[in-house]
């Protein structure tokens, strides 16, 4: 059984993905979603795939490896989005209430390796079904994205080839667009981040 994405993209989309773990809780974390070459249409699968890299043994490789999928989510929600990528979470169904559209794939391993001392393993996603659940208008928030960024660059620190003291510089720089920028939602995700983060050179 092949479906389709429920939504159209070219290059690398920020996503929420719940994958089932062995307590039987979906675990909430981030998950890039690499188009093929010409991206990604909602009228048809794609001659190539949809991939993603897991970096390292995560919650979300053991459970792609053990179970072979899960549900890959669109959402706005920076503070579901912060606590994806930032924190342990789990929850008993599978599908944010932040969910914009969810998609259930099928995950399996194309490729793996290692760069620096940091193990990564390549998937290929293939959806099984989809669903939108809501459609808006799209509005470009620069505190929205500040906040994906920030998250990015924090899952890089203590990271083998990567400079601590830049991503820190990084990280402040989204601090600042978080608050002359985000709104109200945005300001909340980033005091959660803090909570979650230890990035600054005091602690």
């Amino acid at each position: 059984m092949t479906g389709e994405w429920p939504a159209a993209w070219d290059g690398v989309a920020e996503s929420v993905v719940t994958t089932l773990g062995p307590n039987e809780r979906w675990n909430v974390a981030a998950l890039g979603l690499h188009a093929p070459e010409g991206g990604v249409s909602v009228d048809g699968a794609p001659d190539d795939p949809v991939t993603a890299r897991t970096w390292g043994r995560t919650r979300t490789w053991r459970n792609f490896a053990e179970r072979g999928g899960g549900y890959v989510q669109f959402t706005r929600d920076p503070v579901d989005f912060v606590e994806a990528a930032c924190s342990t979470r789990e929850e008993a169904d599978p599908v944010l209430d932040s969910a914009a559209a969810w998609a259930e794939v099928e995950a399996t391993e194309r490729a793996s390796g290692t760069e620096g001392d940091t193990e990564w393993t390549d998937w290929t996603l293939q959806p099984l079904e989809s669903a939108v659940v809501s459609e808006s208008v799209p509005v470009v928030s620069r505190g929205h994205a500040a906040v994906v960024e920030a998250t990015v660059a924090a899952s890089r620190l203590g990271v083998p080839g990567y400079d601590d003291g830049a991503l820190r510089e990084r990280i402040r720089f989204f601090a600042s667009v978080v608050e002359s920028a985000g709104g109200a939602r945005e300001r909340a995700a980033f005091e959660r981040f803090e909570a979650l983060v230890s990035w600054r050179r005091d602690g």
